[in-house]
């Protein structure tokens, strides 16, 4: 049995767009923001005004993480102060303990294991 198709593009009689829709799961993220810490409130009130635009309830949810990374913020501020974090982007990489010995900076070789 296929699936119920959802009208995509609605057309009024003179074949003008009415309206796009867009397929959204339960519990999917709609919207995320990235700021500074000092503008967190502004970005709070902008997202609840915005929540109204879209039907159903809507919630804000601020993040542990740093950014749009997926490590906390604790240990992306301790790794940062050990030179450990390789920014890429708008991600970050975390330098492990493997591969060449050659490709290490001088004094760098060897790193504490991650737990």
């Amino acid at each position: 049995m296929s699936t119920p198709s959802l009208p995509t593009d609605v057309h009024t009689s003179d074949r003008s767009h009415q309206g796009v829709c867009a397929r959204v799961s339960i519990g999917q993220v709609l919207l995320s923001v990235r700021c500074k810490d000092g503008n967190s409130q502004h970005a709070h009130e902008a997202l609840c005004r915005a929540k109204f635009k879209f039907p159903g309830r809507q919630k804000i949810i601020v993040s542990r993480k740093w950014g749009f990374t997926k490590f906390s913020r604790t240990d992306y501020v301790q790794w940062k102060f050990e030179n450990r974090i390789m920014s890429d982007g708008v991600n970050a990489k975390l330098l492990g303990c493997h591969g060449p010995l050659a490709n290490r900076q001088r004094g760098r070789a060897f790193l504490d294991v991650v737990a």
